[in-house]
C-alpha cells in the first residue's frame, strides 16, 4: 500500500524506494548541480547504478562520463536500457541581459536536443525521461491558480520564453514514458534560490520584497527527491507540478528565513530597491519580484509526498528552514 509520509523533520516513516523492484540505471544530465548531486547520492542510495554526464570529469562517488553537451558521442552508449533525468542548465541568477537570457537557453536547448538525438540511434527507446523545467514557464501569474493543465506565458523572455524552449527541445524525445518536472523554488541549503535569500536575511533584508504578496511555490528537498522517484519508477508520464500543495506569500516566506537565521523583523524593500540592488548583485529582480501559485493536481500519488506540518500554519519547508 502507498502511504509513505514524510515527517516535519524530513524523516520517512515508510520508505518508499522498497516499492522498486530491482535497481536501475540512471544517466543524470547536469548531476555536477545542486540538484543532481542530491539526487545522484539519493538514487545511489537506494540501489541505482548512477551516470553522470559531465564537460569536466571530477573525482567523486559516482561514475562520470564526459560529453561536451551539444553533440552525440561515445558517451550516448550509457543511454542504453537507461534511465535519462535532464537537469542540464546554467542558474538563473544573472542579470536578464540577451547575452544572458541566450545563455540560460542555449544551455538548456543544446544538452536537450542532444541527449534526443542520442536517444534516437538507440535500438529501443529509453525507458523513462524525466525532463526538468520550471514553473517559471507561467511568467508573473498575480493571483492565478496554476495546476499542469495551465498554459504557458508568453513573457517574461528569461523566465517564460526559456523554458517553454526548454520544453519544446524535450517534446518528441524517444522513450517509453517522459515526464516534465515544472520546479517551483527548491528548499535545501545548497540551492542557490535559498541562499541568496538567507543571505538578504542575514544581511538584516529578511523584510517583505515589493509588497510582499507575491506567491512562492516551493518544495522541500526531500519532496522533490521523491518526486523524481516516482517519476523514474511510474507510470506518470506528461507534465507534473513539483511543489507543495500549499505555496506561500513572499512576506510569509522571509518571515521564515528570518527565524531560521535568528533575525528579528526588518523592513520591507521596496521594488524600486530591488532593482537598484539586482544591478549590483547582477541578479534578476523579476526573481524577486514576480510570483506563481500553483499547486499540483494532475495525480493524487505524488500529493502523498508533500505533507503539512502539524505544528504550524504553513508548509512543512517554510517552518522546517532551520532543520535544513
Amino acid at each position: 500500500m502507498l502511504n509513505e509520509r514524510l515527517s516535519a523533520t524530513g524523516r520517512r516513516t515508510r520508505d518508499f524506494r522498497s516499492l522498486k523492484v530491482h535497481p536501475v540505471k540512471v544517466v543524470i544530465a547536469g548531476g555536477s548541480g545542486a540538484l543532481g548531486k542530491r539526487l545522484a547520492d539519493d538514487l545511489a542510495e537506494r540501489g541505482d547504478q548512477v551516470v553522470i554526464l559531465t564537460r569536466t570529469p571530477r573525482p567523486g562517488a559516482h561514475r562520470q562520463v564526459q560529453w561536451d553537451g551539444r553533440t552525440v558521442g561515445d558517451w550516448a552508449r550509457e543511454l542504453e536500457a537507461a534511465a535519462v533525468v535532464n537537469l542540464a542548465g546554467e542558474l538563473v541568477d544573472r542579470r536578464p541581459t540577451a547575452r544572458n537570457i541566450a545563455l540560460l537557453r542555449s544551455s538548456r536547448v543544446e544538452p536537450t536536443l542532444a541527449l534526443a538525438a542520442a536517444a534516437r540511434t538507440l535500438a529501443e527507446p529509453v525507458p523513462v525521461w524525466v525532463q526538468a523545467s520550471t514553473l517559471a514557464i507561467h511568467g508573473d501569474s498575480g493571483e492565478a491558480e496554476l495546476d499542469e493543465s495551465s498554459a504557458p506565458a508568453d513573457e517574461p523572455p528569461q523566465m517564460a520564453g526559456v523554458a517553454r524552449a526548454w520544453e519544446h527541445a524535450a517534446r518528441d524525445v524517444r522513450a517509453e514514458r517522459a515526464v516534465v518536472l515544472r520546479t517551483g523554488i527548491v528548499l535545501d541549503r545548497h540551492t542557490p534560490a535559498l541562499d541568496r535569500l538567507a543571505g538578504l536575511a542575514r544581511w538584516g533584508l529578511g523584510g517583505r520584497i515589493g509588497n510582499g504578496r507575491q506567491w512562492v511555490s516551493w518544495i522541500h528537498i526531500a519532496d522533490w527527491l521523491a518526486i523524481v522517484r516516482v517519476a523514474l519508477d511510474g507510470p506518470l508520464s506528461g507534465v507534473l507540478v513539483a511543489t507543495s500543495p500549499q505555496p506561500v506569500r513572499n512576506v510569509e516566506l522571509m518571515a521564515a528565513l528570518r527565524r531560521a537565521v535568528r533575525r528579528p523583523a526588518a523592513p520591507p524593500t521596496p521594488a524600486l530597491v530591488v532593482k537598484s540592488g539586482a544591478v549590483l548583485l547582477r541578479t534578476d529582480p523579476a526573481l524577486a519580484l514576480t510570483g506563481r501559485r500553483a499547486t499540483p493536481k494532475r495525480h493524487p500519488r505524488c500529493r502523498l509526498y508533500l505533507q503539512l506540518s502539524p505544528d504550524h500554519r504553513g508548509p512543512r519547508g517554510p517552518a522546517d528552514l532551520t532543520r535544513l
